[in-house]
C-alpha cells in the first residue's frame, strides 16, 4: 500500500461459541476485502450493544462494514412469528447492530452492508424479513448446496437487474450482474427510507441504499467479498466503500485542524 494513513473502517462482529468459550469473530475475506479491494485498514467490533458507546466508536472509525453470518436475524425484531427452535440466532449481533446502523447513519459514516447486514440494515429501518424464501413458492432457491466446494457455493448462481438511476448502477457501469447466492432469508417489506437499487429474476430485492443518507449507505444481499480482486464489479463497489472513507477521515482531520 502506497498511503500511510489509510482509512479506518470497523468490521461487525460475530458472537460465537468455541468450545466452552463465547469468541468475536469475523471472517477473513471480509477483512481481505476491506484491505485489498477497499484500501482501508480494518479492525473488528464486539459484539456488546450494552457495553458499547456507538458514538465514541463511529470517532474512532471512517466506515463500517455489516458483514454476512451464519445466523439468522431475530424475527422478533421485526415483529414476526418467534424463530423455529433449529434457526441460529446471535441475538448480541442483532442488537449492536441496530445500534451501530442508525447512528452510523446519523453521524454520515460510510456503511456497507452484506448478506445479513443487508438483511439488519433493513430490520433497523422498519423493514421486515422472509425468514425461510424457500418455503414461498414464487422465490428460486438462494441458499447455497452445502455439500458443492466453496467455490462451487460461491459461483454466480443469478441475475440482478440494476436500478437504472440507482448508485449501484453508476458505481458498477452496468445494468445487470451475475451474483453468486447463499442466504435463506430475504426482505419482504422494504424499509420506507431505503431505495431499491438491484432485484433478482425472482423479483427479490437484492441491494438497496439509504435514501438523503450523508455519505456512502448501501447494502447488497450476495457476497462481493468472495475473491473481491478476481471480480472486477464487486471490486468497484468495495473501492467505492473505500473511497468514502477515506473523503470521512479527510473530513475528520480538517475538523480536528480548525478545532486547533
Amino acid at each position: 500500500m502506497s498511503e500511510i494513513n489509510l482509512p479506518v473502517v470497523g468490521i461487525l462482529c460475530d458472537l460465537e461459541q468455541v468450545g466452552p468459550h463465547p469468541f468475536h469473530m469475523s471472517g477473513n475475506k471480509y477483512v481481505q476485502a476491506v484491505i485489498q479491494a477497499a484500501n482501508c485498514v480494518p479492525i473488528l467490533i464486539p459484539a456488546i450493544a450494552g457495553q458499547t458507546n456507538f458514538q465514541q466508536l463511529l470517532r474512532l472509525v471512517d466506515g463500517v462494514l455489516l458483514p454476512g453470518g451464519y445466523s439468522m436475524v431475530d424475527p422478533l425484531n421485526y415483529q414476526a412469528a418467534a424463530a423455529s427452535h433449529e434457526t441460529k440466532l446471535d441475538i448480541a449481533r442483532d442488537q449492536t447492530s441496530f445500534g451501530l446502523i442508525k447512528q452510523a447513519i446519523e453521524c454520515g459514516v460510510p456503511i456497507l452492508g452484506i448478506c445479513r447486514g443487508f438483511q439488519e440494515m433493513n430490520v433497523a429501518f422498519g423493514g421486515s424479513l422472509h425468514q425461510k424464501l424457500h418455503e414461498h413458492e414464487m422465490y428460486q432457491e438462494h441458499r447455497e448446496n452445502k455439500d458443492l466446494t466453496l467455490a462451487e457455493q460461491y459461483a454466480d448462481s443469478h441475475k440482478v437487474t440494476l436500478t437504472p438511476t440507482g448508485q449501484l448502477s453508476k458505481i458498477m457501469d452496468a445494468q445487470a450482474i451475475n451474483v453468486n447466492s447463499l442466504h435463506t432469508q430475504g426482505v419482504d417489506k422494504l424499509a420506507d427510507n431505503l431505495s431499491l437499487e438491484a432485484v433478482s429474476e425472482d423479483g427479490l430485492c437484492e441491494a438497496f441504499s439509504v435514501v438523503n443518507a450523508k455519505a456512502f449507505a448501501l447494502a447488497v444481499q450476495w457476497h462481493p467479498e468472495w475473491q473481491v480482486m478476481d471480480n472486477n464489479k464487486n471490486a468497484k463497489l468495495f473501492a467505492a466503500f473505500g473511497r468514502a472513507c477515506k473523503v470521512k477521515q479527510s473530513a475528520k482531520q480538517t475538523m480536528r485542524n480548525n478545532h486547533g
